[in-house]
């Protein structure tokens, strides 16, 4: 397929690169900051240009790697009749690009990416499109570049993305203050790597509820407090485990009832 990637930010950089590593013909790099639209124009022999007026318009597909702002706003600036015109956010409705093309879609890649951390990782992709034809050949193209293709609505894309910011996003923040104690008390962050890893491998053969450990599962009130104790000078991070020690508390002592 032949395709034009809008945008030159961490999706447009490894979305454009699996494509391209695909098989597919990638026609133009269209970005505002015209050195990051050369730099990945090149990875991907294709042309570039910062000038959205001059959109190469023989492209089977264009994908609209942008900000959530800019997809408001491409109406505006951009009319591609009869093209294929998709982006690839999460929490923005198809429809937004009606103004820019009547076969407007989503590939959305429920996945965190950063253009700078190789090897890419596997990208699940999550697709729509306002015209079921356009359904289908979307879904075809997306299966050329993942293993995981599934289509998502509107609705169900901005649950799955609340979802995302609580396993990643969430998640990575605590891993921050982690490591800010561990560097402030001197003692190895990395040595909490492995169980990082299995903490997470353990959830492809078991569901969150059932793999729980720590004191606050076992009402071991003795440890609870010698952490407390120590996290004295730490406002931020004691108001972390007292929460979460609470709520893990309540959750297993009754949890039939959501927390």
């Amino acid at each position: 397929m032949k395709v034009v990637i809008i945008g030159s930010g961490n999706a447009a950089t490894v979305l454009g690169t699996k494509i391209f590593q695909a098989g597919h013909e990638i026609l133009q790099v269209i970005s505002r900051q015209q050195a990051h639209a050369a730099r990945l124009a090149s990875a991907l022999h294709s042309t570039f240009s910062s000038d959205l007026s001059a959109i190469n318009r023989e492209a089977e597909l264009y994908l609209a790697a942008l900000s959530d702002n800019a997809l408001y706003g491409m109406g505006a600036q951009l009319s591609l009749p009869g093209k294929l015109v998709v982006h690839t956010a999460g929490t923005v409705p198809k429809e937004v690009l009606r103004t820019v093309s009547a076969r407007c879609g989503v590939l959305y890649p429920l996945q965190s990416l950063r253009k700078e951390i190789f090897p890419f990782p596997e990208v699940p992709l999550l697709i729509d499109a306002c015209e079921p034809g356009d359904r289908v050949r979307l879904a075809d193209f997306a299966r050329t570049i993942s293993a995981f293709v599934r289509e998502a609505g509107d609705e169900e894309r901005l649950k799955l993305h609340l979802a995302a910011v609580m396993v990643n996003n969430f998640t990575n923040y605590l891993y921050t203050m982690a490591a800010d104690f561990c560097g402030r008390e001197k003692v190895d962050f990395l040595l909490l790597l492995p169980l990082i890893k299995e903490t997470a491998d353990r959830l492809s053969h078991f569901p969150p509820r059932d793999v729980q450990t720590g004191p606050a599962v076992r009402g071991d009130d003795s440890t609870i407090q010698k952490h407390l104790d120590l996290l004295s000078n730490y406002k931020e991070m004691m108001e972390f485990y007292q929460l979460f020690t609470n709520k893990i508390e309540a959750f297993y002592n009754n949890p039939e009832i959501p927390s």
